[in-house]
């Protein structure tokens, strides 16, 4: 997803040719707050010459995600309010080099899977205006679709950020829950929401989603973990065995035409468990959350409310303690049930949407016909699963038809470089590219800096050793200091090695004070890695405790 170096990708480039595009939308309300494009120039403009992996990009962000100096709405007037910094998503992609170009309609509170429940106005296809573009981030998609971004954010809950994708032609790519940041994000249910990338591709969606991800101290649900890898032979699709598209035949022929080109084995599986699920999103106590999530503003401005919203999230109060505890028994057998899965299958396989309605008939029934939109959507995060939406075709008349992938929380980017074989990508390596780094004190694992490194989701690899080349000293601040010796009286001194996806190094080093920095070491076995060095100038009248054999060792003695 980095810019080209060509002088037509340029970010001052960039950032015209998405405004001079603006034009595409027409009278489609895609937009709640638009950046002038003046101040949009200007931030490009002030970009670093290299080094930034999203530099020049304009993003668009779903209006119940926080920018600094913009309103936050949730598409409610009533409820808006001017928040002091932005997102940690939001500011990791500045911080990346991304431009934010403006703030995109959605349905109120995040509530709904058409885009018709706002009062900015409701957002129409891309492809077909009588139609709907999906919800709720239905103006994110429609501006990565009609060319006014490179990329969005969306939240999901439900499927927002995977509906409006399979209807506009785009990927919309889930992440893990947890594996970003939600830290200024208005709520809808707290414990389930991600925030999504919509994008024209799968890796300008992982490049993003890569940006963003890490571990966030602000976040209580905040979360690092393994990447979980997918077979790339052999390949084990999971299908439900009996599908359900509501009548519509073209989508019906549309999923079994992109299983042919999925390929891979075809494993039936009982859809019954992860029916069951889906339906405790919204005809359970999960919809109590956004009812707890909204309740004073509900108590005292209810009135302000879009009907269908207000009637939807009021419903949530209905429900009893006792009811959301007996929901979360169902839900743990459900995914016990559910896990069998992965014995037989590498990934489960859906289509993104099961039909898709105009607009005229979901105003019409705005609460039956939303619901169905969320047949293979519901159920992906109570059951902590990660999923990226992709193109798949069109029906005859027009309207495109996407696919759904599947799979174990933290494989995101497996499903993305699968997502981009299907769809004839440049392949995407299965495992992010990391830098192998040797830590020798605070760091360690238990150790009072470690954290630095789960919030990268770096992944420890093994216990080791330095070669016979390394003298360490007690730098009386609360860190050792690790010199390489000319003359032969050096030791073995335990280290433990990590990896660190790349995304993340660059801040990581940024946090280390001197005398400290990132050199190479050399390992016992010979191996060279990326590892903590000390200037020499700095161990001058220090304690020399190389023959403690190491950091740990030595603390424990003191």
């Amino acid at each position: 997803m980095t810019a080209a170096s060509d002088a037509s990708s340029e970010p001052t480039a960039l950032i015209r040719r998405a405004y001079a595009r603006q034009a595409a939308a027409g009278d489609n309300p895609v937009w709640i707050h638009r950046v002038p494009e003046a101040e949009a120039l200007a931030a490009a403009g002030a970009l670093p010459a290299g080094g930034l992996p999203l530099r020049g990009l304009p993003f668009a962000v779903k209006d119940n995600i926080d920018v600094a100096g913009m309103p936050t709405t949730a598409a409610c007037p009533a409820f808006a309010y001017a928040p002091d910094r932005s997102a940690t998503a939001v500011q990791k992609l500045l911080d990346a080099g991304a431009i934010c170009v403006g703030k995109t309609n959605l349905d109120q509170f995040a509530t709904g899977l058409a885009g018709v429940r706002s009062p900015y106005g409701a957002c129409r296809n891309a492809y077909d205006p009588d139609y709907i573009s999906g919800g709720s981030s239905s103006g994110s998609a429609l501006a990565v679709a009609l060319g006014l971004a490179e990329f969005a954010l969306g939240t999901d809950t439900a499927g927002s950020g995977r509906v409006p994708a399979a209807f506009n032609n785009l990927v919309g790519l889930k992440p893990t829950r947890g594996l970003v940041s939600t830290a200024g994000v208005v709520p809808a249910c707290r414990t389930l929401d991600c925030v999504s990338v919509f994008a024209r591709t799968c890796a300008q969606a992982l490049a993003a989603l890569e940006a963003m991800q890490g571990f966030d101290p602000a976040d209580p649900y905040s979360r690092s973990g393994v990447p979980v890898g997918i077979a790339d032979r052999n390949l084990r699709v999971a299908v439900p065995a009996s599908l359900e598209f509501f009548g519509d035949a073209e989508y019906a022929k549309l999923f079994a035409r992109a299983l042919d080109r999925l390929g891979g084995a075809r494993v039936p599986v009982d859809f019954a468990p992860f029916a069951a699920v889906q339906k405790l999103l919204y005809d359970g106590p999960w919809l109590a959350e956004r009812t707890a999530q909204l309740e004073k503003f509900m108590a005292e401005r209810a009135q302000d409310m879009h009907p269908v919203t207000r009637a939807v999230i009021a419903g949530g109060s209905r429900f009893s303690a006792i009811d959301a505890f007996r929901a979360q028994y169902r839900l743990a057998a459900l995914r016990r049930e559910a896990e069998a899965i992965w014995q037989s299958a590498d990934l489960l396989v859906v289509p993104g949407a099961p039909t898709i309605y105009r607009r005229a008939e979901v105003e019409a029934d705005p609460v039956a016909l939303n619901a169905r939109l969320g047949f293979y959507t519901n159920f992906v995060n109570l059951l902590d699963l990660a999923a990226i939406t992709v193109p798949a075709g069109f029906r005859p008349d027009g309207l495109p038809f996407g696919i759904t992938l599947i799979g174990p929380a933290f494989s995101d980017r497996a499903l993305a470089a699968l997502g981009a074989r299907f769809l004839g990508e440049a392949p995407i390596a299965t495992a992010p590219a990391t830098v192998r780094l040797a830590v020798v004190g605070a760091h360690l694992s238990g150790m009072a800096l470690n954290r630095q490194l789960v919030e990268r989701s770096a992944r420890l690899v093994r216990a080791a050793k330095t070669s016979a080349a390394y003298r360490l000293y007690d730098l009386a601040d609360g860190r050792p200091g690790l010199v390489r010796t000319g003359d032969g009286h050096g030791a073995c001194i335990e280290v433990e090695v990590w990896d660190m996806p790349l995304a993340g190094f660059g801040s990581f080093v940024a946090q280390i004070p001197p005398p400290l920095g990132i050199g190479t070491l050399e390992l016992e076995d010979g191996e060279r890695v990326k590892g903590f060095v000390c200037e020499a100038y700095a161990v001058a009248g220090k304690q020399d405790i190389t023959a403690s054999g190491g950091w740990r060792n030595h603390v424990k003695s003191k």
